[in-house]
């Protein structure tokens, strides 16, 4: 991943260019919980890639406590799967989707680059699932439950 962040610096331009939605399509519910001072991210429809990969990485240099609790988590919210310490509602929706640029595709090699960037962020089963499946679908997404992810090794939530 320390590679992948190394060429996202170098790519910063693209990274606007794969603009998985527009920021200001970001209706992101973030709150802390009281109980343990995780984070929880709720309805989060996702957003632009190199901003999210930015997000993760404090969080994971933090040792913060991200919890995916909401009715959904969509797009580069999917990402959060590899912000650590983690745990996933059983009853949200993750919507998945490959890279593009505002719905149009992207020229092969950026493709190619910013799924891998995607699916660094995610545990094996689900990295294997997305770059054979659910990265060419690009206008809409593929859904799975926090159940099914619970399912592939990713921590409930309690």
């Amino acid at each position: 991943m320390h590679v992948l962040l190394h060429a996202q610096r170098r790519l910063r331009k693209p990274i606007c260019l794969a603009a998985v939605l527009a920021a200001s399509l970001i209706s992101t519910a973030l709150a802390v919980s009281a109980n343990t001072g995780a984070l929880v991210i709720g309805n989060d429809r996702g957003g632009i890639i190199g901003t999210r990969v930015d997000e993760i990485s404090r969080l994971i240099s933090a040792k913060r406590r991200v919890e995916i609790r909401g009715r959904i988590c969509l797009s580069s919210c999917t990402m959060y799967l590899g912000a650590g310490d983690i745990c996933v509602d059983p009853n949200t929706r993750f919507g998945f989707h490959g890279p593009s640029y505002y719905g149009q595709p992207l020229q092969p090699e950026y493709f190619e680059y910013w799924s891998d960037v995607i699916a660094s962020h995610y545990p094996p089963t689900i990295q294997r699932w997305f770059m054979t499946r659910a990265r060419y679908e690009t206008q809409s997404y593929i859904t799975l439950l926090g159940s099914e992810l619970i399912r592939h090794g990713v921590p409930q939530c309690q």
